[in-house]
């Protein structure tokens, strides 16, 4: 009996093999979350209370936006990123929708620029300007009408300019070229309920959705056609959400029959199984995935949860790997994602959420513990830049194109950048000269809008010239008169 006990004792060789194989070695296992301190949140904010599964906020390097309450429509903040501390009650909005803000995202190719999807059936496109808003805004640049029930959803093309796809509760996911403010395609047929989610791939040329039917697909939206397809890829009722990852496959999030929630890794060439499930808890929340392409790390903030749970993809089994989990006491409303090039690389920070609270707005830094102060080129690939790959037109045409990547090494500087790379005059800029117009023949379609726009506008100024200087000549009048008056008196 010793000598069998003794023949089963592994060598220390094999028990070191057996707790790799436990133990998996990340550079990502160590991540730490920290919420940042009370001075550096913005307070006071009325957080929408709109029962819809969005992330009510948006970051980019220059700005947050968040969906707040307001009476008699919809509207949403925009703060510039210093601008922490209690915000006014009196603090201007995005405020031109009349029924309320379910969705907004910030463009990729402009950090000026954001799209908003509400319940009056239309999407908008705002032009923030450069330093915030001084007063409310109510006129967009480009209002989109084609959907005949609230918008829900927006999204951005992520390597194209002005191609951004909005899927309203009409079922239906309409692709709009902003420049134009034309529909180019229609997807009617592909979803016989209501659309819980809607990703773009890498480059643009696919896009996931995940449906209240249960199934999750895969579209070519230029050939109009379902490229593949998995029926009932989470068995439970309520909402899923489905985003592409590395090498084209697609991770979803949604419930079990027994309403626990689950992730879940597909390969989209063969959706029979799952590559990789990986069962969580029994909390109701729809859990947001967001993903980091560049460090393959997928973060979940459920819905009312106060945790962000975060896992690696890999290429090899079981694929999902959990990481850890940042917890704090305060339940989340929403959370807003910072691209890459928002973060700071001198404190070796991964990842920052803006996580909403009821009355708050509160930053959320994730960091990867270095000893080292020089940069760290293995946790900061080339990220996607904020110059698009593609023409809208061009993209239309059957054109593919990856993001186009910059260099964190230096840490991003977004102004001078977007100063120094005068690219085809983009439509969205308010300061379209004529020279640049007649140079960019892509954009003569769409000159007529904004130029009736800013004539109007024009004409709006000049009346308020007029009567500001009917006002000076009248005031003129009356001080002479007084004068003289006053001459009088003291004689």
């Amino acid at each position: 009996e010793i000598l069998c006990q003794i023949a089963h004792v592994k060598s220390p060789s094999a028990l070191s093999t057996d707790m790799k194989r436990v133990v998996r070695q990340s550079k990502f296992r160590h991540v730490f979350g920290q919420a940042v301190k009370n001075d550096q949140c913005y307070d006071d904010i009325r957080v929408s209370r709109v029962t819809w599964d969005s992330t009510f906020c948006s970051v980019n390097p220059k700005f947050v936006a968040i969906i707040v309450e307001a009476s008699g429509g919809g509207a949403f903040l925009v703060l510039p990123l210093h601008k922490a501390g209690r915000i006014d009650k009196s603090y201007p909005t995005v405020c031109g929708h009349t029924g309320p803000v379910l969705d907004i995202e910030w463009c990729p190719h402009n950090d000026q620029v954001i799209a908003s999807g509400s319940e009056d059936s239309t999407v908008m496109v705002w032009q923030i300007p450069e330093n915030g808003l001084v007063t409310s805004m109510s006129e967009p640049i480009v209002t989109l009408e084609g959907h005949s029930k609230r918008v829900g959803i927006v999204a951005w093309h992520p390597t194209a300019r002005n191609v951004l796809l909005s899927a309203g509760c009409d079922n239906q996911i309409i692709i709009w070229n902003v420049g134009t403010g034309e529909a180019l395609i229609y997807l009617e047929d592909q979803h016989p309920d209501l659309i819980y989610s809607v990703s773009w791939n890498r480059n643009g040329s696919l896009i996931c959705t995940a449906c209240k039917d249960k199934a999750v697909r895969v579209i070519d939206p230029r050939k109009n056609t379902i490229v593949a397809e998995k029926q009932k890829a989470h068995e439970g009722a309520r909402p899923m959400r489905a985003i592409f990852v590395a090498d084209g496959n697609i991770l979803t999030t949604g419930f079990s029959r027994m309403s626990e929630r689950q992730i879940a890794l597909w390969n989209t060439q063969n959706m029979e199984e799952p590559m990789g499930l990986n069962e969580m808890d029994t909390s109701n929340g729809v859990l947001l995935p967001f993903y980091d392409a560049d460090c393959n790390v997928v973060y979940l903030c459920g819905k009312g949860d106060s945790s962000i749970r975060y896992f690696e993809i890999t290429d090899e089994a079981p694929y999902i790997h959990f990481l850890n989990m940042f917890t704090s006491k305060e339940p989340q409303r929403g959370m807003g994602y910072m691209p890459k090039r928002g973060l700071d690389v001198n404190k070796c920070e991964i990842a920052r959420f803006f996580k909403l609270h009821e009355r708050k707005c509160e930053p959320v830094v994730m960091t990867v513990p270095r000893k080292s102060d020089l940069f760290q080129d293995d946790l900061y690939p080339d990220t996607a830049g904020p110059d698009p790959a593609l023409e809208a037109e061009e993209w239309i045409d059957g054109k593919n194109g990856d993001p186009t990547t910059v260099s964190l090494k230096n840490g991003y500087v977004p102004t001078k950048n977007r100063e120094m790379k005068v690219v085809k005059k983009n439509i969205l800029d308010s300061k379209v000269t004529k020279n640049a117009e007649n140079s960019c023949p892509g954009n003569k379609s769409a000159s007529p809008t904004p130029s009736i726009k800013s004539e109007a506008k024009l004409e709006e100024i000049l009346k308020e010239i007029k009567s500001l200087k009917d006002l000076i000549s009248s005031q003129e009048k009356r001080i002479i008169k007084l004068e003289d008056q006053m001459s009088k008196i003291a004689i």
